[in-house]
């Protein structure tokens, strides 16, 4: 069996001047307004909890949002149904559209927690690091590059989204409902990139070390 890793031994071993942990200080000052939460409602309460016992904590965009009821409630409905809901897209090729567009919008926030989920539902680190980075060097199926593309195209230059680029996409395997998902996740994480990257929103510690 083998042993767990001895923190208390590894930082001792830490040279004496070594700088601090880049991530200090994010579980902590969340972003860079100064915005006091309101007291939960029961059912985000509830929620809050479910992500304490199924995630070990809550994640700090949510925390980011509970100074107002209305955005928080609003803003957990929206991810879990495009996130979470049943659709022709699995959980992992969501979580890869959200990692490539938050690649483009350099979103800090939305790359760690993302790229997590991403070497996580893989069981891959190396995909969830090639998302993050450029999913255009990674291994990919026809099916993924064409969701991926169109996901960054929606992105970079929406103006130029045109039939061809639906077509490429039907004949990649999706559907019509699958190409209205793929466009819904991308809008999505553009706004969330844009409201983390506004509040200089900082993702939980932890996501860093996670499914590596």
């Amino acid at each position: 069996m083998a042993k767990k890793p001895n923190r208390k031994a590894a930082a001792a071993a830490r040279p004496a001047n070594a700088r601090p942990s880049a991530a200090a200080g994010d579980d902590t000052e969340i972003t860079a307004l100064s915005l006091k939460p309101v007291p939960l409602t029961p059912e985000m309460a509830a929620y809050f909890s479910k992500c304490e016992e199924k995630l070990g904590f809550v994640p700090n965009v949510l925390r980011a949002y509970a100074f107002d009821s209305a955005k928080l409630g609003a803003f957990v409905a929206m991810y879990n149904d495009l996130m979470l809901a049943p659709s022709g897209l699995s959980k992992l090729e969501r979580e890869m559209i959200a990692v490539a567009v938050s690649a483009h919008n350099r979103c800090y926030y939305c790359l760690v927690a993302h790229g997590a989920a991403v070497r996580a539902l893989s069981g891959d680190p190396v995909l969830g690091e090639l998302m993050a980075m450029n999913y255009r060097a990674a291994r990919l199926s026809a099916r993924e590059r064409a969701m991926l593309d169109f996901a960054v195209k929606l992105t970079a230059e929406p103006w130029r989204v045109e039939e061809a680029d639906r077509v490429a996409l039907r004949r990649a395997g999706f559907s019509d409902r699958d190409i209205w998902d793929i466009a819904a996740v991308a809008g999505f994480f553009n706004m969330t990139n844009r409201v983390a990257s506004a509040t200089d929103m900082r993702p939980n510690s932890v996501y860093h070390g996670q499914a590596r």
